[in-house]
């Protein structure tokens, strides 16, 4: 059983009460460690170093030797340059930062990358390329490679539509500018997960209230008469009736440098490379360098079968016309492959069942009530 982050804030940094940033904490660190949170060496540096400030406290070098950095696994893969990086940073630039600002400053700076809040989930482009799918607090994503190729808001987003293994995004963007993607997934099942997860984020983001959200329906051949509706509060009202709570700030128990399992802490051991020990001062080794790319048992995405499909773009205009509409941005020296050991997400239709709980209660965490959500895994 574990915890897991459904709906990522879209600041972490208003969220009401210490405890609640730090689950939201424990899931982008454990977003950081299997690759979903995949961003430019500089970056993953600052972010480990202040996730070794809020677990093991100030530098201290009768507890910390030299290369002490590089007992902790942060990414899937990293090398000695990065692991330096990491070591001068945490002695030199987060001294005297308590365990709540160092996980405040790393909430901060997650918060501002491009893959911050992506649940992947993978597809194919019209070249047969792989490309992951992934709705975030802001809108809808696609990365492919080591770039971000399209970026649609919310309110730009009209319709979502699946057809068998066929996934559509509709979108107005400026000027009227009428948009179709298109990508495929792996399975049919996985989808209408896709559709599904595109719906309940669109509805819990953009909506003002609860009571504005409609029932979507998605007429496809595989799939007739395929509806669902978001049930829940929305983003808004969450963060309104979490302000009203007056209580205690409750106690919090750090898991410090415990690993585990599912999610796990920083985890102690020597870090994988796939460079021999006499060569690695020589290499500098990519953080994501070597990953296989991410399984079906291993995905938010239900998968059943494995043949691939292609997906192109539809546009009423000429490209040219519209600007740069994919608003491509770079986000990492590497391609976005999140490790496989990432756990499933469960896609059972029924709102509640033995696979997946809903937090619903205030007293858990008084802010993002509906932001978190308890997976527990079967192995």
């Amino acid at each position: 059983m574990c915890l897991r982050v459904k709906f990522y804030p879209p600041d972490p940094a208003t969220l009401k009460e210490e405890i609640t940033r730090y689950l939201v904490f424990l899931q982008i660190k454990r977003d950081l460690y299997h690759g979903r949170l995949l961003c430019k060496s500089s970056d993953a540096a600052t972010l480990a170093a202040f996730i070794l400030q809020a677990e093991i406290g100030d530098y201290d070098p009768g507890k910390h030797p030299e290369g002490y950095s590089s007992k902790f696994q942060f990414f899937p893969k990293h090398s000695e340059r990065l692991e330096r990086r990491i070591a001068e940073i945490h002695k030199s630039e987060l001294i005297g930062q308590s365990p709540e600002t160092a996980e405040m400053n790393f909430l901060r700076k997650a918060q501002t990358l491009e893959t911050y809040g992506v649940d992947p989930h993978p597809s194919k482009d019209v070249s047969g390329n792989a490309a992951f799918l992934s709705f975030t607090p802001f809108g809808f994503v696609v990365l492919q490679g080591n770039r971000r190729i399209h970026f649609l808001k919310w309110n730009e987003v009209t319709k979502l539509k699946f057809e068998g293994k066929t996934f559509h995004i509709y979108a107005t963007h400026q000027e009227d500018q009428k948009i179709i993607l298109t990508y495929f997934a792996p399975t049919p099942e996985a989808c209408k997960h896709l559709w599904k997860c595109g719906v309940e984020n669109q509805a819990f983001y953009q909506f003002e209230k609860s009571s504005q959200v409609r029932t979507v329906s998605s007429s496809n051949l595989f799939f007739k008469g395929s509806r669902f509706r978001y049930s829940g509060k929305v983003a808004k009202e969450v963060m309104e009736q979490s302000a009203k709570i007056r209580r205690e700030p409750p106690e919090i128990h750090r898991s410090g440098l415990v690993p585990s399992r599912s999610c796990p802490s920083i985890t102690h051991g020597p870090r994988q490379s796939s460079v021999p020990r006499t060569r690695r001062r020589a290499v500098h080794i990519s953080i994501m360098e070597g990953l296989e790319s991410l399984r079906d048992s291993g995905h938010s995405t239900p998968v059943r079968s494995g043949s691939d499909g292609n997906s192109f773009l539809h546009s009423y205009r000429n490209q040219a016309e519209g600007g740069n509409r994919t608003r491509m941005a770079e986000f990492s020296e590497d391609s976005y492959s999140p490790s496989d050991s990432v756990l499933p997400t469960p896609v059972d239709s029924s709102p509640i069942n033995e696979n997946s709980i809903i937090i619903y209660s205030p007293l858990c965490c008084s802010k993002p009530t509906m932001f978190l959500s308890l997976h527990c895994m079967s192995r």
